[in-house]
């Protein structure tokens, strides 16, 4: 999103990136509340989707004022999502962050047993499904500004199946292995491509 996406995943114990180093693993409700925060939020997806970035380019990109940024990034810290990286400074006074993985997950049926990371886990899933709808209507707003090469592959679509709680596992298994395929022909310094937001729901409807 720019509005930038945050690829937070809740995850079941049989999703394949429980084992990803590259993969933040959640069990502490005092992180997952950490990161329930908008602002936290954004300047970790820009930070996952563009790469290091310092106190003053994040500040530009989400127009907040730098000592804001600052403020949110040393929680994001506190909790081990973003590390300093002092090395692309170009002076004592620049600040540069990263971010420590490229994903975070935490498994929402395990959560189920802890009434209290249940609702850290309930809070910070609102809080992502917020910056999801924020980011499609902003792709809404710039839709006609793009070129019809790219407007061409967006998709939007839903549908209900009847499956059995297992049939839903084994679904889940199998969009974690397309989107795993596609993340790794990702590239952002690949020639003409540009960050595209794959989002995925499945879940049992409410009766």
């Amino acid at each position: 999103m720019d509005q930038s996406d945050a690829p937070e995943r809740p995850a079941s114990t049989a999703n394949p990136i429980k084992s990803d180093p590259k993969v933040r693993q959640l069990t502490d409700p005092r992180a997952m509340r950490a990161l329930a925060h908008p602002l936290r939020l954004r300047i970790l997806g820009e930070l996952r989707v563009r790469g290091p970035q310092s106190v003053g380019m994040l500040s530009d990109l989400v127009d907040e004022a730098p000592g804001s940024i600052s403020y949110h990034i040393g929680r994001l810290a506190q909790f081990g999502f973003v590390e300093e990286a002092p090395e692309l400074a170009r002076d004592k006074r620049e600040r540069w962050w990263r971010s420590t993985h490229a994903m975070t997950a935490w498994d929402t049926a395990q959560a189920l047993a802890d009434p209290e990371q249940r609702a850290a886990s309930m809070e910070l899933r609102r809080a992502i499904m917020q910056r999801y709808l924020a980011g499609f209507e902003a792709y809404l707003e710039t839709e006609p500004t793009l070129s019809p090469e790219w407007v061409r592959g967006t998709t939007s679509n839903d549908a209900v199946l009847h499956l059995t709680s297992d049939e839903l596992v084994e679904l889940q298994v199998d969009l974690e292995a397309l989107t795993q395929r596609w993340q790794a022909r990702s590239d952002r310094n690949r020639d003409q491509a540009r960050a595209v937001t794959l989002m995925v729901q499945a879940f049992r409807r409410a009766e």
